[in-house]
C-alpha cells in the first residue's frame, strides 16, 4: 500500500471515529434531557418573568428599511393552496408579505398590564429563539445584501453587502439564540430550538406557496451558513448572546447565493444583562450536530391531500392561527376533518413537503379521544412503507395493526380510553386529555444519528413541520392545535413498547375545540 493510500485510509477512519464520538454526544444529551415521571430534566430553579430575555433582537448603526405594513388581497381558498400559481415578482411588497405570513407578528395580546406578541409560527412558551435573515439580490425596493429582520418593527436592518447585482435572488436564513429557551427550560432547550425552527420552515413553505414561490433547501454545511449570515464574525458578538447558524432557504434564486461579503455594519443588541444559569451541555450538543443532513434515500410516492371542508382564505388562516391554551373536552371532531388533517402529513400532500428533500423519518402515533366514527384508542400513521415495517417490528407485539382507513396508512393498534394516558404522558397537562386527539411524533433515531449526528437537528425540524401542518389544518377547519414539548419520554416508550433507541418520541401535539379567555385583549399586529 502506498503512503498516499495509507494516509487517505487513516483520514477516513479518523472521520468515522469523530462521527461516532459526536453521535455518542448526541445520544448522551438526548438521554440526559428526558423528562421522567419522578423527575424533570435539569432546568432553572426559579423564573423571574420581569427578567425574561428580550424576544426581539435589533442591530444598531445599520441602514434600515421599513417594510410595507399593508397586506395584499390573499383570498386564495385554503384547499387551493398546494396548487401552482404564477410567481409574484421579487419586490419589497412581496418580500414584506412573505415575512408577515411566516415570521411576522400576527397580533398582540394584553392582560393586566402585560403585553406580548403572537407570531405566524408558534414557539414553546412564546419564547421565539429563531432569528430571521434576508439575503437579497436584485429585489426591487431592497438594497442588495444581508439584512436582519426585526419582526416587532417589521423592518430590515442591513448587515452586510458586496456591491449590487441585476440578477434576481432571494433567500431566507435562520439562526437560533439558545439562551431564549434555556432561560426557562434549561438543558432541554436545544430540543425546543430545533422544534421551533421546524415550525418556521413550514410557515415559510406555506407563505411561499401563496406567492407562487417554491421554497428549497440548498445543501450547505454549517460553516457556509455561518459565513453567509455573518455569524462567523465572533468579535461582533462580544458581550452579547451568540447566534447559532441553522439553515438557509432559497425562494427565487437565479443568482448564486452570496457568500463573501466585503462590507459589514452594525452591532447586535444584548438580550439578557443578568443571566443566572449556564448549561454547558447545550454547547456540547450544538457543536456535535453542526453539519448538513444529506438525504440518502429517495422520497416515497407523493400523496394527494383529501378534500378540505374549509372555505376560508389561506392568508386569513395563517394570520389567525393561535396555539390553544385550553380545550373544552367535549367537542367531537368530524371524520372528514380528521382524515383531511392526517392526509396532509403524508409526503407531497402539503406545500411543506416540497421544501423537505428527505425521506420521512418522523411518524405520528395518535391517542384518539373524540373523533366521529373513530373508536377511542391508539393508532399509527407510518409515512412510508419502510417505516410501517420497522414500526411493526419495534412496537408492542400485541398491537393489532388493523387497517383503519380506506385511503390512508392509518392503523388501529389498540382500542382503549386514552385520555388519562395522554394527560399523564404529557406532563399531567389537561390539554392532552381535553383534546379530540393527541399525537406523539415518533422519530427513526439510532440509525440516522449513527450515520450523521446532524440528523438530530433535522429530525426535530421534521417533527416541528408536522406540528405546523397540524396547527394550520386545524385552524382552517375551525379547530385549534397546540404543541406540547413537555412529555415523559421513556413513559411514552413504555406505552408503545419501544425497548431500544431505534425510535424515540420527539414531540407531542394536540387538536381540540379551544376555550378562549375573554379577559385577554387582542390588538393589531402593526398599528
Amino acid at each position: 500500500m502506498t503512503g498516499t493510500a495509507l494516509s487517505g485510509s487513516l483520514a477516513v477512519e479518523a472521520r468515522m471515529d469523530t462521527s461516532a464520538d459526536l453521535g455518542q454526544t448526541v445520544r448522551d444529551y438526548h438521554q440526559r434531557t428526558k423528562h421522567h415521571l419522578d423527575r424533570y430534566a435539569a432546568g432553572p430553579g426559579t423564573l423571574d418573568w420581569d427578567a425574561q430575555p428580550d424576544p426581539f433582537r435589533h442591530w444598531t448603526d445599520t441602514e434600515t428599511l421599513a417594510l410595507p405594513r399593508e397586506l395584499p388581497r390573499l383570498d386564495i381558498a385554503w384547499p387551493a393552496l398546494p396548487n401552482k400559481r404564477p410567481a409574484a415578482p421579487l419586490t419589497v411588497e412581496s418580500l414584506s408579505t412573505l415575512l408577515r405570513l411566516s415570521v411576522g407578528i400576527t397580533a398582540w395580546k394584553e392582560y393586566a398590564g402585560s403585553r406580548w406578541a403572537l407570531r405566524a409560527h408558534p414557539s414553546s412558551g412564546n419564547l421565539h429563539p429563531t432569528e430571521t435573515w434576508v439575503i437579497a439580490s436584485g429585489v426591487q425596493g431592497v438594497s442588495d445584501g444581508l439584512h436582519h429582520y426585526h419582526s416587532r418593527l417589521h423592518r430590515l436592518e442591513r448587515r452586510a453587502w458586496s456591491g449590487t447585482s441585476d440578477t434576481p435572488g432571494l433567500w431566507l436564513g435562520f439562526s437560533s439564540i439558545p439562551w431564549r429557551e434555556a432561560w426557562k427550560y434549561g438543558e432541554r432547550a436545544f430540543r425546543y430550538c430545533q422544534l421551533d425552527l421546524g415550525h418556521v420552515l413550514a410557515a415559510v413553505s406555506y407563505a411561499a406557496a401563496l406567492l407562487g414561490w417554491r421554497a428549497q433547501l440548498p445543501n450547505l454545511e454549517s460553516p457556509a451558513v455561518a459565513a453567509c449570515l455573518g455569524l462567523d464574525r465572533t468579535a461582533d458578538f462580544s458581550g452579547v448572546e451568540a447566534e447559532e447558524p441553522e439553515i438557509i432557504v432559497a425562494l427565487e434564486a437565479s443568482a448564486p447565493l452570496p457568500a463573501d461579503w466585503s462590507h459589514f455594519a452594525g452591532q447586535p443588541s444584548l438580550l439578557d444583562p443578568r443571566p443566572l444559569y449556564a448549561w454547558p451541555v447545550i454547547e456540547e450538543v450544538t457543536a456535535a450536530t453542526r453539519g448538513a443532513f444529506v438525504p440518502t434515500e429517495t422520497r416515497p410516492p407523493r400523496a394527494a391531500p383529501l378534500p378540505s371542508t374549509s372555505t376560508r382564505p389561506a392568508g386569513e388562516v395563517i394570520l389567525t392561527r393561535r396555539s390553544a391554551q385550553a380545550f373544552d373536552g367535549k367537542s367531537v371532531l368530524s371524520h372528514a376533518t380528521f382524515r383531511r388533517l392526517l392526509s396532509c402529513l403524508l409526503p407531497g400532500a402539503s406545500p411543506v413537503w416540497n421544501l423537505w428533500p428527505h425521506a420521512p423519518r418522523v411518524h405520528p402515533v395518535l391517542l384518539v379521544h373524540r373523533v366521529e366514527d373513530v373508536a377511542p384508542g391508539l393508532y399509527a400513521l407510518p409515512r412510508s412503507d419502510a417505516a410501517e415495517a420497522a414500526l411493526r417490528e419495534a412496537l408492542r407485539s400485541e398491537f393489532t395493526w388493523q387497517a383503519a382507513d380506506r385511503d390512508l396508512p392509518l392503523f388501529q393498534l389498540m382500542l382503549a380510553g386514552a385520555a388519562k394516558t395522554a394527560r399523564t404522558l404529557s406532563c399531567h397537562q389537561d390539554i392532552a386529555s381535553h383534546s379530540a386527539f393527541t399525537l406523539m411524533f415518533v422519530a427513526e433515531f439510532a440509525a440516522p444519528i449513527a450515520e450523521n449526528p446532524a440528523a438530530y437537528r433535522a429530525l426535530h425540524w421534521e417533527a416541528g413541520m408536522l406540528g405546523h401542518v397540524v396547527t394550520l389544518e386545524a385552524e382552517a377547519a375551525g379547530w385549534r392545535g397546540t404543541g406540547i414539548g413537555c412529555f415523559f419520554d421513556d413513559a411514552d416508550h413504555e406505552v408503545l413498547g419501544l425497548a431500544d433507541t431505534r425510535f424515540q418520541v420527539l414531540y407531542h401535539f394536540a387538536v381540540g375545540m379551544p376555550v378562549d379567555d375573554p379577559r385577554l385583549l387582542t390588538l393589531p399586529a402593526y398599528a
